[in-house]
């Protein structure tokens, strides 16, 4: 579990559970860093301060809310460095952030295989402020705060490739259900979401290489593949995985993006697992699609990443 941060704790109950004020930090030796110079753009402010929660499910998970200052954590590899960097997007509905299981678990994974783990803390700053209606099956979202923290993370990354000893020619994203479709976006939306705040701004905000798992919000209504999404050439090699019996976001989400990108000649590799359900992480011991952390090194090896 992540370290509590070192200030007056405030604990209340969140639907019966557990939860303090004072927000996530990362574990002793680890620092945020904001990922703006001043404001983020189109700040609104959280209806609560920034609280962290144990949700049931998993074994318990890390659960934060109400997210109105996006920041990142640069873990440093633990094997020798690959020269490659990967930006984590945690999942959460773009309501909270599943900051352990979808997050700092996967950076331990990362970092012992050399690669640089970058694990973005983006704003979901409570209530209804990311899709248009009163669903996520929205179909346009609002002001894309997430997308814009991702952009920005990508291009602060880039900007301190020396600094971190990578390769600015090899970031890449990973993410987790909602996280999975900030990967699409940052995949396919090369434009800027925001007006430039520095000269990092300048900087390209495509990855080099995409990861989603169990992503959400590609399949709408009728299982037509997401409008905003427009896969082209430009998309970088992308690998899927889901399973089958996903409760939560249905496999169209994977079967969908895998047509476009095999339309438009993106290389990719898609798994679909029988078992395995939702929000599996790296917890699942019990199905095959356990493997998937060496079928993702494989596969990043073969393009040349590793």
């Amino acid at each position: 579990m992540a370290r509590l941060a070192t200030v007056a704790l405030i604990f209340f109950s969140i639907d019966n559970k557990l939860a303090w004020a004072g927000g996530w930090q990362p574990a002793s030796g680890q620092v945020q860093i904001p990922i703006w110079p001043g404001s983020a753009p189109d700040a609104i402010s959280a209806p609560n301060q920034e609280s962290v929660q144990l949700a049931k499910g998993h074994g318990g998970w890390t659960q934060v809310n109400d997210v109105s200052m996006p920041t990142m954590t640069v873990y440093a590899p633990k094997a020798p460095g690959t020269g490659a960097a990967v930006v984590v997007f945690p999942g959460g509905g773009f309501r909270v952030l599943a900051m352990d299981l979808e997050g700092t678990e996967i950076c331990d994974w990362l970092t012992s295989q050399g690669i640089t783990c970058v694990l973005l803390k983006y704003r979901v700053p409570g209530g209804n402020h990311y899709w248009d209606d009163k669903c996520q099956c929205a179909i346009t979202p609002k002001v894309p705060r997430a997308l814009q923290d991702a952009q920005r993370t990508i291009r602060l990354v880039r900007s301190k490739a020396r600094e971190l000893s990578i390769d600015p020619g090899k970031i890449g994203v990973i993410g987790f259900s909602a996280g999975g479709y900030l990967v699409a976006q940052t995949s396919n939306i090369f434009a800027s979401t925001y007006k430039p705040v520095d000269a990092i701004d300048k900087l390209s905000s495509r990855p080099d290489f995409a990861i989603a798992l169990y992503p959400g919000h590609l399949c709408r209504a009728g299982e037509k593949f997401d409008a905003s999404i427009r896969v082209t050439k430009q998309t970088p090699p992308t690998f899927l995985l889901q399973a089958w019996d996903d409760p939560v976001d249905p496999i169209c989400n994977s079967t969908l993006y895998a047509r476009e990108l095999d339309r438009a000649g993106v290389p990719a590799e898609v798994h679909l697992f029988a078992k395995g359900g939702h929000a599996f992480g790296l917890r699942d011991k019990d199905h095959p699609i356990s493997s998937w952390p060496s079928l993702v090194e494989n596969w990043l090896k073969d393009i040349g990443m590793l």
